[in-house]
């Protein structure tokens, strides 16, 4: 028997030199080569965590710019997240990427995010991002199109005042933050799934809360962490979803329901590329992120231009005179449509601003698919680049006075192009932006025209990192208005 032990702890021991060996000889190679081609300027910062800490907590701005300032003001280096990261600045950063998309790129995203979003039939799989059935599922049969979404304006429309009538009518102070964050999650619900259950569409907006807090943080998973409670969420949200799916396959089945709905679009199906219909878990995995992506950014931009109207009378005023003139050519009752959301001009670049002082999201991952050259340095192979709207959303030379709050910038000429791009750009452009303004234009309209109001903590704190937020909430004191023009 201690024969046996020896031989097995003999081999265990072999497995581990050769594993440390191979590794070592992998990094001392990497670094090799790494030190013969001409890197970007900059600072990995500290061992393994890198500059992680200050990514993550610091302001964007402060963080990107700082760094642009010492190292260069068109691209640098930097570790996060665990992975050695080029940061491109800039219009010119911004055109290369986009120009290169499945070309030079290929999405990322971080492993938080990876763990989060993918089930355990996906454990094995690459970190990047197959765009073949990612654009499949988004774009057939043309759900977020501008002229399929003509049809659901007026539920939309339908949807939001109802919201202000059961969470916002009659209240004195409304916490705005956690309401938009229900409000979204029941529009995308409804899109996505065709779920209209207001206690599990509430439940699910606390889970996709916590979910939200650690999309891009190190992903410890030990009790008392983000990152734990976010996986709890996780696959609390998944558990719904599949149980969703098994209630609307039945439905579909015994109705011959035809489709109406991505959910539905899925189940019924089959891949072009594969022939094979998606298995549960891995529709729930696509729905679970088409959720989160319509769920977090409105949210977040919506919660900010009641903040910055609650700040702005002025402005506020304007938005209200457009949104009353919109409702006093409606007949009584009448919801909105399409060509109502096209002379929301001026609530518009409203939304434009404010998404412009705090995006909803601060940048995005690719990772270089083979070696790249960009402004005389080398990108290795498998290094992750990361584009940022702080490097021209704030600059002067594009947007005078930058830190103002001034929608009119937009109507006095149009921003260059790659400078104010919430939506991202190129190829991978947010395919849910006409859904996303639709969303936003709906809630101003009826918000204004019902409500009044005054910020009840102005200075409430807002996270720094790729996510801002109100760390505290937004509290709101409402005073409601004549509904009739």
């Amino acid at each position: 028997m201690d024969y046996n032990f020896y031989i097995l702890l003999s081999t265990l021991l072999t497995i581990f030199t050769t594993i440390t060996l191979a590794f070592l000889v992998r990094a001392y190679k990497s670094k090799l080569y790494e030190k013969s081609i001409n890197l970007p300027p900059g600072s990995f910062g500290w061992p393994i965590i890198g500059e992680t800490f200050a990514f993550l907590r610091s302001d964007h701005n402060k963080f990107v710019g700082d760094r642009m300032k010492k190292y260069s003001s068109k691209i640098f280096k930097t570790k996060i997240l665990g992975e050695p990261t080029v940061v491109l600045c800039g219009t010119a950063g911004h055109k290369f990427v986009a120009a290169n998309e499945e070309k030079l790129f290929v999405a990322w995203r971080p492993h938080s995010m990876q763990k989060l979003f993918r089930s355990s039939y996906q454990k094995a799989a690459s970190t990047v991002i197959p765009r073949q059935s990612e654009k499949h599922v988004v774009t057939a049969p043309g759900f977020l199109k501008a002229e399929a979404l003509v049809r659901y304006v007026g539920g939309m429309d339908s949807m939001v005042l109802d919201h202000l009538k059961k969470h916002w009518d009659g209240k004195q102070v409304v916490e705005a933050h956690r309401l938009t964050q229900q409000l979204v999650l029941s529009l995308s619900a409804k899109f996505f799934m065709g779920l209209e259950d207001h206690s599990r569409i509430e439940k699910l907006a606390e889970l996709m809360d916590t979910m939200m807090l650690a999309l891009h943080t190190i992903p410890v998973n030990i009790p008392g962490t983000t990152f734990y409670k976010a996986m709890k969420a996780s696959q609390a949200v998944r558990e719904t979803i599949m149980s969703f799916i098994k209630e609307k396959k039945e439905i579909m089945a015994s109705t011959a329901n035809k489709v109406q709905d991505l959910l539905s679009y899925m189940i019924s199906t089959a891949d072009p590329f594969t022939g094979k219909f998606m298995p549960d878990n891995e529709i729930a995995d696509k729905i679970m992120g088409n959720v989160a992506a319509s769920f977090n950014s409105p949210a977040m931009t919506t919660t900010f231009i009641v903040k910055f109207l609650g700040e702005r009378p002025d402005i506020y005023e304007k938005v209200r005179i457009e949104q009353l003139e919109i409702l006093k050519s409606k007949k009584s009752g009448e919801a909105l449509n399409w060509d109502d959301m096209n002379k929301m001009k001026y609530s518009w670049n409203v939304a434009l601003e404010a998404m412009r002082l705090i995006p909803p999201l601060q940048g995005t991952f690719r990772e270089a698919a083979t070696d790249i050259t960009y402004q005389g340095y080398t990108i290795p192979k498998g290094w992750k680049v990361y584009w940022t709207v702080s490097t021209t959303a704030m600059n002067p030379e594009y947007f005078p006075a930058p830190e103002e709050f001034d929608p009119t910038r937009f109507e006095k000429t149009s921003p260059p192009p790659y400078t104010n791009i919430p939506f991202g750009s190129g190829p991978r452009i947010c395919p849910g932006k006409d859904y996303a303004r639709l969303q936003i234009l709906s809630f101003m309209h009826h918000l204004v025209i019902r409500f009044k109001w005054e910020l009840v903590n102005p200075d409430c704190k807002i996270t720094g990192g790729m996510n801002p937020f109100p760390v505290d909430g937004l509290m709101i004191r409402l005073q409601a208005q004549p509904v009739s023009a």
